[in-house]
């Protein structure tokens, strides 16, 4: 049987005064940093959504565009002699495709930047907030300018004429409708909106 010597009791006291409160503080320390890191989550996924918001917003607001630079193209055929088959730098309507593609977005380094520039592309957007800046550029998807018959364009049907139609059939071949031949259009928007944020959009018109 053991016998406590009572006269080392006090000296085991005084030993342990002091671990409660270092102990104390480890766990401080621990809780702190995952307050710290709860709190930086949580600001991160606000940011990522309000992100997403303004991208969403761009978006939205490039419809705009696309119908100002549609409206542009249906000015510019109604008031040229040959429609459409020279460029009119002036109004953001090139009447070919590039040779080189440039880069419209400006992330690519492997290509020439676009500049966005050009006098008579820049639209105005009312009631979108925090959009700044929204511009178009058209584009005719022929590989040269001029008559269309004496190049190759994009078109529905493989005739040479930009005026001709075509028949749509069913797997029977009956007749369902006939479509235009027309020339295709590329319309690229872009918009600036809140926090420097960009949205591009492409469309294909005829």
């Amino acid at each position: 049987m053991t016998r406590l010597n009572l006269r080392t009791a006090p000296r085991l006291r005084r030993a342990q005064r002091g671990v409660v409160l270092f102990i104390s503080l480890i766990v401080l320390v621990a809780m702190s940093l995952a307050g710290i890191a709860l709190m930086r989550s949580v600001d991160s996924g606000v940011m990522i959504a309000g992100n997403l918001a303004f991208k969403q917003g761009t978006t939205l607001a490039a419809d705009s565009g696309i119908e100002a630079a549609r409206t542009a193209l249906n000015t510019l055929a109604a008031g040229t002699g040959t429609p459409l088959w020279t460029s009119v730098p002036a109004s953001a309507y090139y009447a070919s495709l590039p040779a080189t593609e440039p880069d419209f977005t400006g992330t690519d380094s492997a290509k020439t930047a676009y500049a966005w520039t050009t006098t008579n592309n820049s639209v105005s957007v009312a009631g979108i907030a925090g959009v700044t800046d929204v511009r178009y550029v058209i584009h005719r998807m022929c590989a040269a300018t001029g008559d269309p018959a004496a190049t190759t364009c994009v078109r529905g049907t493989t005739t040479s004429s930009s005026t001709s139609s075509q028949t749509v059939r069913d797997a029977a071949g009956a007749a369902n409708f006939t479509v235009s031949s027309a020339q295709y259009y590329r319309i690229t928007t872009r918009v600036i909106g809140p926090r420097n944020t960009k949205s591009f959009v492409e469309v294909i018109v005829n």
